[in-house]
């Protein structure tokens, strides 16, 4: 009978988190589009074979308030994931850091990130199913940064590299509605 093996010890390095705090600089007008609680309304009506109400008439001035997202704290906001999830996929973009290890490397801290800036109505022509075409209500920021605050794990990624990730991520990822990574050139933005 061979001789069973001795326990190895596992040794788990200290966790190192630091946080930072990032100022994102828009370089592009960013699109929002929130789900308007009207959408959630039909979406969930449609889910549970409600009967589908007629048609409202469409407000282009109610289109363009429900796209905007509030933020906590008064004014304005933007979904903070979105600015996690372009940091993530700009590992792509990068060698040497793969976007599982951004994935737990890096956390902000919030769900919403405060905007910076006065948004402005605009009207835009989309493809909607089958090629249909439709108009389209959305607040935009022609001017916009917002500050994030990031704890990060030292042991896997610098604050520099950090940085360097969301610099990445503005340029070649973006957020809101027609980024880079969706073909569009807006919600470009730096660190600053």
């Amino acid at each position: 009978m061979p001789k069973a093996a001795a326990p190895q010890t596992i040794e788990l390095p200290k966790l190192e988190i630091k946080a930072i705090k990032l100022l994102i600089v828009g370089d592009s007008p960013l699109i929002c589009h929130a789900w308007s609680e009207k959408a959630k309304r039909e979406m969930l009506d449609k889910q549970m074979k409600k009967a589908k109400q007629a048609k409202e008439a469409k407000d282009p001035e109610e289109d363009y308030r429900a796209s905007l997202y509030a933020h906590p704290e008064g004014g304005f906001g933007f979904p903070a994931v979105a600015f996690k999830n372009a940091a993530v996929d700009a590992c792509s973009h990068i060698a040497g850091v793969t976007k599982v290890e951004a994935r737990g490397a890096f956390h902000i801290v919030g769900d919403m990130a405060k905007l910076i800036g006065e948004p402005t109505p605009r009207e835009d022509m989309v493809r909607v199913g089958m090629g249909t075409a439709d108009i389209r209500y959305r607040g935009e920021f022609r001017e916009w940064s917002s500050e994030l605050l990031i704890r990060f794990n030292t042991n896997v990624l610098s604050a520099g590299q950090i940085a360097n990730l969301f610099n990445t991520a503005g340029f070649a990822i973006g957020v809101g509605e027609w980024r880079p990574q969706r073909d569009g050139s807006f919600g470009m933005f730096h660190v600053g």
